[in-house]
């Protein structure tokens, strides 16, 4: 039982004078841990939005769900919702396709998915999902997300597919070189970068300002030089950007490739959250996530950024982290950030227009190298090579082809890996005077029937009168090794040679089974038996006399 189990199942305590005390305090703590939320989440929002192909006021929306909706649910303490970067360039490729408004329809009823999957109790369901599965999409969603983000980081546009992002920088870092305007944008996003990794160094309270809005802080200022010529967001009403889905939308629910989408938005923005939800719950020692109802939560908030016309909402692990090493305790503080980013895009929407593009897409090649995680690759290796082939496997699927794809192939991959393992059976075949002997230990199962049928048929070839076929060592049998055996039998009867099967569900110290390391032998004549002739399938023992009681004797046939 865990410190926190076991204090909810000591029962509630009443609060001593000093706790009393300490509530005011508690309260300023969650609303300082809120703003540090917020200015964590502002640019990410943004960043998001305009990586996804849609204006920065749907972000904005999305990440006002997150706080006052999903963040107001039972579910998890701690962590923080938003719009997520790993879900971009599924939501770029959906909006390059269908258009935003149909955008709407697939976010609303991924939500709707997603609180049926909730109500049904599946939320741990996507605990079982292999660890190599989960580090290879995030990796594969993080690799083309970099390489996306890199030509409006230099104020071009990007391709489209990863593929051609990836090939086509050559040609963007000659282009960008010859332009020095580009070269201004790609240094402000190049500095972004910079200040992503480096600023958790920096000296005394100064780190626990968000290294994004530092960036954002240093681009505004660029862009408001004479002579700099950036890109900056284009921001307009909230109210103007919600586009609420219509019959003519809902009418694409009749399309294979929206129900597809559907799909694949619910199960990844799942698996992203409860995943986040774990690692969350490992930075901090208060209530662990209630798995079922955090699903609920992010399904209702999806179902209202769907019928906004908003994007996708996940848990997002740096506004969660921000959220935790401020200190918040409660769900107040990232309620709180859904409020704070309201009103800033209600009152200040003027001051969005001055970010530089550039320093958006920086941020976001920061956190598609975070998605991306390459140290994970070798630590895999050291710690199990078939892992790290599921991994691999996976981000490079996802890379060439798509997200649903390449999860796909990866949990195929994750679960041939696993029966492989399960499938440890050992298989021998050897001659001793007389008789060719097989013997079989461990599981064996149809991924081990080939090995299996070798060592059958090398016995049957031998040209010994009797063939042995030791089971004893059996863990499981699954139907297709036991029905080849029982043909083998079968066969070899019939050519009128003796098949001897020991089987270890017929024995055992109970039935008067063989002890580990003795040799099986007839049982004697002398127990109103008959002695076990050429068709005889059973043959025991050791020393120990065969039970004289009918029904103990091991069936004969």
């Amino acid at each position: 039982m865990s410190g926190a189990h076991a204090r909810h199942a000591a029962g509630p305590r009443k609060a001593s004078p000093s706790t009393r005390q300490g509530s005011g305090a508690d309260l300023a703590t969650e609303i300082t841990a809120s703003l540090v939320v917020f200015l964590v989440a502002l640019p990410l929002c943004i960043g998001v939005a305009v990586a996804s192909g849609v204006p920065a006021e749907l972000g904005i929306i999305s990440g006002v769900i997150g706080g006052l909706v999903v963040g107001a649910v039972r579910g998890s303490t701690l962590q923080v919702s938003g719009p997520a970067a790993g879900l971009a360039a599924l939501v770029a490729q959906t909006v390059a396709e269908r258009g935003v408004a149909v955008l709407g329809v697939i976010v609303l009823f991924s939500g709707l998915l997603q609180m049926v999957l909730g109500l049904v109790r599946l939320g741990r369901m996507f605990q079982a999902i292999s660890l190599a599965v989960v580090q290879g999409m995030l990796a594969g969603i993080g690799l083309p997300l970099m390489f996306s983000q890199v030509y409006p980081m230099s104020d071009a546009k990007a391709p489209g597919k990863p593929l051609a992002n990836m090939s086509g920088v050559p040609g963007l870092v000659a282009d960008t070189a010859a332009d020095p305007q580009a070269l201004i944008a790609a240094g402000l996003g190049v500095v972004t970068i910079v200040l992503g990794f480096l600023w958790k160094k920096a000296p005394g309270p100064v780190k626990k300002i968000p290294a994004a809005l530092v960036a954002v802080g240093i681009g505004m200022a660029v862009a408001a030089l004479p002579g700099v010529h950036v890109k900056t967001l284009r921001v307009g009403s909230l109210a103007d950007s919600v586009t609420v889905p219509g019959p003519e939308q809902f009418a694409g629910l009749a399309d294979a490739g929206i129900i597809t989408a559907i799909l694949t938005f619910t199960v990844i923005a799942s698996a992203e959250s409860l995943f986040t939800a774990a690692a969350v719950d490992r930075m901090h020692t208060g209530p662990r996530t209630l798995y079922n109802a955090e699903l609920i939560a992010q399904g209702a908030g999806n179902t209202i950024a769907g019928l906004l016309g908003a994007l996708p909402i996940t848990a997002v692990v740096a506004r969660s982290s921000a959220n935790v090493q401020a200190g918040a305790k409660t769900r107040l503080s990232r309620t709180l950030h859904g409020l704070w980013l309201l009103a800033f895009a209600l009152l200040l929407p003027q001051v969005l227009a001055l970010i530089p593009i550039s320093v958006l897409a920086g941020v976001l090649v920061h956190s598609g190298w975070k998605l991306f995680a390459p140290e994970e690759f070798p630590k895999m290796w050291r710690q199990d090579r078939g892992e790290f082939a599921v991994m691999t496997l996976t981000t490079v699927v996802i890379v060439a082809t798509a997200l649903l794809e390449g999860v796909l192939v990866g949990l195929a991959a994750g679960v041939v890996l696993a029966a492989l393992r399960m499938s440890q059976a050992v298989v021998r075949h050897h001659v001793e005077d007389d008789t060719a002997k097989v013997v079989v230990a461990g599981n064996a199962t149809f991924l081990r029937l080939p090995r299996l049928i070798d060592a059958l048929e090398q016995a049957a070839a031998s040209g010994r009168p009797r063939i042995r076929l030791d089971l004893l060592g059996v863990t499981h049998l699954d139907h297709a090794c036991r029905t080849q055996i029982d043909e083998f039998v079968a066969q070899q009867r019939g050519a009128g040679l003796r098949v001897e099967l020991l089987m270890p569900d017929a024995t055992g110290p109970a039935a008067g089974g063989p002890s580990p390391g003795t040799e099986p032998v007839a049982a004697p004549a002398a127990e109103s038996a008959p002695v076990p002739g050429p068709t005889a399938e059973w043959f025991y023992l050791d020393t120990q006399p065969v039970p004289s009681m009918p029904e103990a004797r091991p069936p004969l046939r």
